[in-house]
């Protein structure tokens, strides 16, 4: 078996059912009702090689915000309850990723202790129906769910497609070096004995 974990969530603005491999093959189905927000999942599962199924049914009629933040939310749960123990982790993982013009970093830390950085504008209110805001929505979102300190930065990049393309898949490639085990580390990756 897999590191998984499969996670449900409902409320009165969202309903969610989310499940996560750690140690997948990159396998995804999204739904979560938003078009350009179903690809990024996509791609984050790929090029993570985590296997990702997402059932969203939000309150779409409103705006965006509850469906994606919400699936931050599950997600970043998903990814503490898939890491369990955290034994043998290496629990540090980044990535300067290129997509196109844009480049990307992204560095994460499973501490246990969450924190979130984001510095990175856009010029464009939406990409389809997706709002550019509700970016470091979501990622705030799993990086206070999964307890991991993590860092995004835009180091250049024009095209507001590309740059949030960008920003998921190098989360992803930082998270699947992140989650890597190690034999070398008997215990946990800290002087404390704890994470």
């Amino acid at each position: 078996m897999g590191r998984t974990a499969e996670i449900t969530r409902v409320t009165k603005e969202t309903d969610i059912r989310l499940k996560l491999n750690l140690d997948g093959s990159g396998s995804a189905s999204v739904q979560t009702g938003i078009g350009f927000f179903d690809h990024m999942l996509n791609s984050f599962a790929r090029h993570g090689l985590f296997d990702l199924e997402v059932e969203v049914k939000g309150d779409l009629e409103v705006d965006t915000h509850h469906t994606i933040e919400d699936t931050g939310i599950v997600l970043g749960a998903a990814i503490k309850e898939a890491v369990g123990d955290k034994k043998s982790l290496k629990r540090y993982g980044n990535m300067i990723l290129p997509m196109d013009e844009s480049l990307i970093l992204c560095a994460i830390d499973l501490s246990g202790r969450p924190y979130f950085v984001f510095d990175a504008a856009f010029t464009a209110e939406r990409v389809g129906q997706f709002e550019t805001e509700m970016v470091k929505e979501f990622f705030y979102a799993v990086s206070y769910a999964a307890e991991m300190n993590l860092h995004i930065r835009k180091l250049s990049g024009e095209n507001n497609h590309h740059i949030i393309e960008g920003i998921f898949k190098a989360f992803a490639k930082a998270l699947d070096e992140a989650t890597q085990t190690d034999p070398r580390i008997m215990d946990v990756l800290s002087t404390k004995g704890t994470l």
